[in-house]
């Protein structure tokens, strides 16, 4: 099931131990994903680790993540500059979905008039 393809595809990665995979999958806004930014995450706010994937599934917690990642990873300079591949990459870690993205955001700048 679900908890089968999580552990097989974030198993082992980003602070996960194989058997981790599924209870530190994405979530919240940005998708806050793998034991080593719940971790980070978690020490910000001085909770322990485990209570997070708890807090993540509340409207607190997700807004919340979103913007301790966007901060934590300094994303707000990329923002500015309308750097949408450099974005991509430290959210996702790669570039999938970046024409998408870009096509996004060329809309929303013509809708702000920008």
């Amino acid at each position: 099931g679900a908890e089968a393809i999580g552990n097989r595809i974030y198993g082992g990665r980003m602070g996960n131990a194989a058997d981790e995979g599924y209870k530190y999958r994405g979530r919240g806004l940005i998708q806050l994903t793998g034991r080593s930014n719940y971790q980070a995450f978690a020490d910000s706010l001085e909770m322990n680790v485990e209570d997070v994937p708890a807090y993540l599934a509340t409207f607190e917690g997700a807004a919340q993540s979103a913007c301790w990642f966007w901060e934590a990873n300094n994303l707000n300079q990329y923002a500015d500059n309308g750097d949408i591949l450099t974005m991509t990459k430290r959210i996702n870690g790669g570039t999938l979905g970046l024409d998408d993205r870009k096509k996004h955001y060329q809309h929303e700048l013509h809708v702000f008039g920008v």
